[in-house]
């Protein structure tokens, strides 16, 4: 009988603003807790507000969410203390037996992306919020966490910035595969969007939010500036018909029921895996 103790450290990168996601990731890391049957302990990180960060040493598993503001550096002693984090697991992972599993979202997706030096992270024309339409690459047709997916899936897109002119060379260099695109637009000329990245085996991001519910997404669309950015990208007749089918199950529904519970269930597996290797 095994006696691992799953560690989960969530953090909160919101800045003391009172958000949908991270509320939304805390139930879905309590659904996790409630249906294993190894004991499962979370612990929140309040990041840019509080500065507090966790140790790699003392978490099996990370979630970091997004969050509003610029994600290019402020000079502000978080922002150092998260860079570490993100090297630290990396580096772990390299060489020690018992890894680190880490999930990036939105600005921390962004963060990484800037902190690894692997494309262009800037301002967007206009804000994105919706629910819109991620192709997969030829990686991400291979990625298990899209496994159960169709290609397009959908998902909720709430950014300022985006993550356009990856280094390929970069990416090669260090390991990682973009598995998740933007809609193909060809009337506009604007570059695509990277919406997922594979860091490595344990360590994988989304531009998106996987951890989106319609109740959340309804919630979110009470704040003016967020309805309104999503009429300004779709016009009011194709907003209206989204918000119609914003709970329709092969959506945004299926996409919170897949990628982060089989993150988190493949982490668990692979951590207790570990654990009878090294006994």
């Amino acid at each position: 009988m095994t006696t691992k103790q799953i560690r989960i450290a969530l953090l909160d990168m919101n800045n003391n603003r009172v958000n949908q996601g991270f509320k939304n990731i805390t139930e879905i890391a309590e659904d996790f807790r409630k249906n294993s049957a190894e004991t499962v302990s979370i612990r929140a990180f309040d990041v840019r507000f509080k500065n507090e960060m966790p140790a790699v040493d003392d978490f099996d598993i990370f979630i970091s969410s997004g969050g509003p503001g610029n994600p290019h550096r402020e000079g502000l002693e978080w922002e150092d203390r998260f860079a570490k984090l993100l090297d630290g697991i990396f580096s772990h992972n390299k060489t020690d037996h018992s890894k680190k599993y880490l999930f990036l979202i939105c600005h921390s997706f962004q963060l990484a992306g800037i902190h690894w030096k692997l494309g262009n992270i800037c301002e967007r024309k206009s804000y994105s919020f919706g629910v819109m339409p991620v192709h997969k690459t030829e990686d991400g047709k291979d990625e298990f966490l899209f496994e159960n997916l169709p290609d397009p899936f959908y998902a909720v897109d709430s950014r300022a910035f985006q993550f356009i002119e990856p280094d390929h060379d970069r990416f090669e260099e260090l390991g990682m595969k973009i598995v998740g695109i933007e809609k193909f637009r060809p009337h506009i000329h604007l570059e695509r969007a990277v919406m997922a990245i594979r860091f490595s085996d344990e360590i994988f991001g989304t531009q998106f939010h996987p951890e989106a519910n319609p109740a959340g997404m309804i919630e979110n669309l009470k704040d003016e500036k967020n309805r309104q950015a999503m009429i300004d990208s779709f016009g009011m007749e194709k907003y209206l018909e989204t918000v119609d089918r914003i709970d329709d199950e092969d959506k945004i529904i299926l996409t919170q029921k897949q990628v982060i519970p089989r993150f988190l269930q493949s982490a668990k597996e692979r951590l207790l895996e570990q654990e009878d290797t090294s006994v």
